[in-house]
């Protein structure tokens, strides 16, 4: 559907959200910043909420979306982004306390039970709980928005709109806002089927367009389709079944850790790969000590992760919550030596990269996109449902590296958290944010009822990486005759 005045249709990519979500699989992604409490303190000792309030509702106008909410053309169902007319800014804006000094296990304990429960499909998709109380002088807020308004490019983006580069405690004013009317069923009905009837038109100038250089055009067909190859390739290569991969509830757990980021730079040049590579490495680490514990048989076992990569072109695409493509690739669980485990995943992405697999996928979903279908749409998820190419998703985002302020309150730290997806009982989720990297892990409750020695084995892998990779680099300078360093 075209975009109106009345309304915007969601993105092929954006609404395969909406339908992917069911009564388990709750399609909301979510931010953790804790903060320090700072010049926020209010006359009673807690964090001034209703200061707080007022700052958010004075961004509103720079976050459209966020008085939107979803309606469905009466024909094909495909959803679209229409104005509230009753929205109420107090609904999204929750506040609760943990009994102080709250610990960080009372937090992950009380962001679990936030995740359990669904998004309200008559709203606006989104919730924003401010946690006091937290220990050490902190608070926290927990941002949950619907997987269709945001990815993890587009949540860093949310925080340099509500947060500041320096401690400024100044208050924007508050805009007024008029709600559009909302389309009537007659009117999406009219524009479905006049939408229906100029797609193949669009179609046909497009390839009518292409055969005016058909030279390039042909060059250009031949790496698009080796691109779409590989990505088909690529996705269609399932993983092992592991006791992880079952049918999920809708109750979640989630921990987190923090890194140096310094560190884990130093580390990826050492090896001579990535930060990305770092963390699939340790990923790997992590996961290869957790399925050893449960008794699972390493050396029998693929393990896939899919890696979401970000398509945005340079200028940004507003309106789009996400373009993202995917690289699937397999972690060498069965791998003892940590070294020889970032060896291969950097020799793997680096083969990805080059095979353009995540050109194909986008290529792929900007195709759907084109057609307006949404039986396209429903047939991808059917598909990916089914099919399930991957163990887990393990995302990594790029965050500021300086630091942010709300109202002057600065941001310590900041955890991304990731969606879980039928029979997906773990998802790993990481931003770097002002010398950190921030590591979330989601799991569905009753699927993995140790998360907490799982964590314990992402900070072990880390530390076994880096210490192999130190013993091996120091031996290696001593048989080249270079003296240690004088500390």
């Amino acid at each position: 559907m075209a975009e109106s005045p009345l309304y915007q249709p969601l993105s092929a990519q954006d609404a395969s959200f909406v339908f992917f979500e069911h009564r388990a699989t709750h399609m909301h992604v979510a931010l953790l910043a804790i903060f320090e409490v700072g010049p926020l303190r209010s006359a009673a000792g807690g964090v001034d909420a209703a200061r707080l309030a007022r700052y958010c509702a004075s961004h509103l106008d720079k976050l459209p979306r966020y008085r939107q909410k979803l309606a469905f053309a009466p024909l094909s169902g495909r959803p679209v982004w229409v104005d509230d007319p009753h929205f109420d800014l107090d609904y999204h804006l929750r506040r609760t306390a943990l009994p102080a000094p709250g610990s960080e296990e009372e937090l992950k304990r009380l962001v679990g039970l936030v995740l359990s429960q669904p998004l309200d499909r008559n709203r606006p998709l989104w919730e924003m709980w401010l946690v006091d109380g937290l220990g050490r002088d902190r608070f926290a807020v927990l941002i949950k928005v619907h997987h269709c308004m945001m990815d993890g490019v587009a949540g860093a983006t949310l925080l340099t709109t509500l947060l500041r580069a320096k401690p400024d405690a100044a208050m924007p004013d508050l805009g007024p806002w008029q709600p559009r009317e909302a389309p009537s069923p007659l009117r999406l009905v009219v524009d479905e089927v006049i939408d229906s009837a100029s797609t193949p038109l669009a179609l046909a100038r497009a390839a009518a367009g292409a055969l005016r250089a058909p030279g390039s055009t042909l060059r250009h067909a031949r790496e698009r389709a080796a691109s779409v190859w590989e990505a088909l390739r690529s996705a269609l290569h399932l993983p092992s079944a592991t006791d992880l991969e079952r049918p999920i509830g809708p109750h979640r757990r989630v921990e987190w850790r923090v890194f140096d980021l310094s560190e884990i730079k130093a580390l990826g040049q050492q090896l001579g790969g990535t930060v990305n590579d770092v963390v699939l490495a340790i990923v790997t680490g992590a996961i290869r000590r957790f399925l050893e514990r449960r008794g699972e048989p390493l050396e029998k076992i693929d393990y896939r992760v899919v890696v979401p990569v970000n398509m945005r072109s340079p200028s940004g695409e507003p309106g789009v919550a996400n373009r993202d493509s995917a690289f699937f690739l397999s972690l060498p669980v069965s791998e003892s030596d940590p070294v020889a485990r970032f060896e291969v995943v950097r020799t793997e992405t680096a083969r990805l990269k080059n095979s353009h697999a995540a050109d194909g996928i986008d290529f792929l979903g900007q195709l759907v996109d084109r057609t307006r279908s949404t039986w396209l749409i429903d047939l991808f998820v059917r598909i990916a449902l089914r099919v399930q190419p991957y163990n887990q998703i393990v995302s990594n985002v790029p965050g500021p590296q300086f630091p942010l302020y709300v109202l002057g309150a600065r941001l310590l730290e900041l955890y991304p958290i990731p969606p879980l997806f039928e029979r997906q009982g773990l998802g790993t989720g990481v931003m770097s944010y002002d010398g950190r990297l921030c590591w979330s892990i989601l799991a569905d409750r009753d699927v993995v009822r140790d998360l907490g020695g799982l964590a314990d084995d992402v900070d072990a892998a880390f530390h076994e990486l880096r210490g192999t990779a130190g013993s091996r680099a120091r031996t290696k300078r001593r048989r080249a005759g270079v003296p240690r360093r004088k500390r």
